[in-house]
């Protein structure tokens, strides 16, 4: 078989192309959107307001990973609770019957490939504001793989690979908080 410079070049171009279509380089930041859970069924709802504060995510990230930010991870948590009823409110100022504590503790992103998974470590912790009692403290491990057949560019597979362990922790999080009696 004869190589030409031409073939060449057309094959490093395919090959260029093809990683740069499944790696997730260059990739975007999670949506609160996306990370946000609207249906699961809950044990119970509580008549209190709760305040959340997330810590150990980052709005940047140098290798070009998905990033998972504070504000987003919140703002999903908080539409999550809403939206499912779980408290009667989220209080943004210093109010609230409880504290909610969120810290990130990993996550890990796959890289290259046509299924992407993600895996999420975050530790969550309910306290009672009036009393101080800390009523809840669970580490969660959540994970999620996006195929090739979710979204061909490696970019948004990241992403949403990272929204949907997100949302998986989200979930499992809150249903934690419904089988406590408050």
């Amino acid at each position: 078989m004869k190589l030409s410079i031409r073939n060449v070049l057309l094959s490093i171009i395919c090959v260029v192309m093809v990683v740069g279509g499944v790696s997730g380089c260059a990739a975007s930041p999670a949506k609160s959107t996306g990370m946000t859970v609207r249906d699961a069924k809950i044990q119970k709802q509580h008549p209190y307001s709760v305040k959340i504060v997330v810590e150990g995510g980052s709005s940047t990230d140098p290798l070009g990973f998905t990033p998972v930010s504070n504000e987003a991870f919140a703002e999903a948590v908080a539409n999550s609770i809403i939206g499912l009823k779980l408290f009667s409110e989220v209080r943004n100022d210093g109010g609230g019957d409880y504290l909610l504590s969120i810290q990130i503790f990993s996550i890990e992103q796959q890289p290259i490939g046509f299924n992407l998974t993600t895996y999420v470590e975050v530790g969550w912790s309910l306290v009672d504001v009036v009393t101080g009692k800390r009523v809840m403290r669970k580490i969660i491990n959540s994970s999620y793989t996006a195929t090739a057949g979710e979204a061909f560019a490696g970019v948004k597979r990241i992403r949403l690979a990272t929204e949907g362990a997100a949302r998986k922790n989200i979930e499992e999080g809150i249903q934690e908080i419904a089988k406590l009696d408050l």
